[in-house]
């Protein structure tokens, strides 16, 4: 038998609303949600552990769950190519969710989604979100507005990926990881170009020269940033549009904060 913990609760049961309030305030979606918000979702949530690597979402299969990465959790979602190639149209962390989010009911995935940063992530079945949108208009509008981010996101990629540099391009990717994995983000040279659709060379170049300049810090597998003021400086504006954008449609109560703008 589980040993009772306060309140004569079992401890088990102490142990998950931990892990569940931890991730309630750990994705910046979640933490948007109101008590009857939560109530909504919280009974067939469960908090998973994914780890670097794992392939969560595949195209063209049908989703049954949404996947919310708490803390440093990052998911790159990408479109397959022939050959064998991949390319990342988009990256989640923190500040939102995989797989169904937006869509009305079952729909089958476009692109894959695989896990960059092992970590927590809240995996709350379909037709609970489903529900949940139906029964409260909060929920409904905020997953709408992410929708609209995420889209935002795809866009600003498009743009940046024909017009800017690779420099620039590297140093924008490198502070939206930083942004939801820390500053020590473990990713091979290898993976980073397979994830702005560069090559090798072209990568590692315009990493030597970042390191160069002394903004960021390489190991065998890892990047460090050690100049974050200096790496914005150096990267597109692509980085903060996407960050104003998000303040502007979702912010920190999901309602948006149109002065971001």
């Amino acid at each position: 038998m589980p040993d009772a913990g306060y309140s004569g609760m079992p401890q088990v049961v102490i142990d998950e609303l931990n892990h569940l309030d931890k991730a309630f305030a750990g994705n910046r979606l979640l933490a948007t949600f109101a008590i009857e918000a939560r109530a909504l979702i919280e009974a067939e949530s469960m908090v998973v552990e994914l780890e670097s690597g794992d392939k969560v979402l595949r195209s063209g299969e049908q989703f049954t769950s949404s996947l919310f990465p708490v803390g440093s959790t990052m998911v790159s979602l990408g479109v397959e190519l022939s050959g064998g190639r991949t390319v990342e149209v988009a990256s989640i962390g923190r500040e939102g969710a995989v797989g169904g989010i937006i869509s009305c009911g079952h729909a089958p995935a476009f692109s894959s989604a695989v896990v960059l940063v092992g970590g927590p992530a809240l995996k709350v079945p379909i037709r609970a979100l489903e529900e949940a949108k139906r029964r409260s208009g909060f929920v409904a509008n905020l997953f709408c507005r992410f929708s609209d981010y995420l889209l935002a996101q795809v866009m600003q990629s498009a743009a940046c990926n024909a017009f800017h540099t690779i420099e620039q391009r590297t140093a924008r990717w490198l502070l939206h990881a930083q942004d939801r994995a820390g500053d020590r983000i473990e990713l091979t040279q290898d993976a980073l170009a397979g994830l702005l659709g560069a090559q090798r060379t072209t990568v590692n170049a315009a990493i030597r020269s970042l390191e160069d300049e002394g903004l960021i810090s390489t190991s065998r597998g890892v990047v460090r940033v050690t100049d974050r003021a200096g790496l914005k400086h150096r990267a597109c504006e692509c980085y903060g549009a996407l960050e104003r954008h998000f303040g502007a449609v979702i912010g920190t109560g999901g309602g948006g904060e149109p002065d971001c703008e």
